[in-house]
């Protein structure tokens, strides 16, 4: 456990809580989580391009599309990885 400095007066030492580690590597292939109302389509594959700090206690990351010319940003909490993402055999 880490522990941090809370108050130099007090002296008294907080647990600090590690930052949540990424669940999907860069280059890794990923679908966006289907929201209501949307079908998955072969658009719907992104890669990992990058990494990001946590956001909300969720790990974040780049990701784009071969048909798209930009980068998305996205948390982990809305990504699955492209073979758990209905349809995929």
């Amino acid at each position: 456990m880490i522990l941090s400095r809370s108050n130099r007066r007090s002296g008294a030492f907080l647990p600090r809580s590690t930052p949540p580690s990424h669940g999907f590597a860069v280059g890794q292939a990923v679908r966006l989580k289907s929201t209501l109302g949307m079908a998955a389509g072969a658009t719907d594959l992104f890669r990992v391009t990058g990494t990001m700090p946590p956001r909300d206690g969720s790990p974040q990351y780049r990701i784009r599309n071969e048909a798209e010319s930009y980068d998305r940003v996205t948390t982990e909490d809305a990504l699955e990885p492209a073979s758990s993402a209905a349809g995929e055999a």
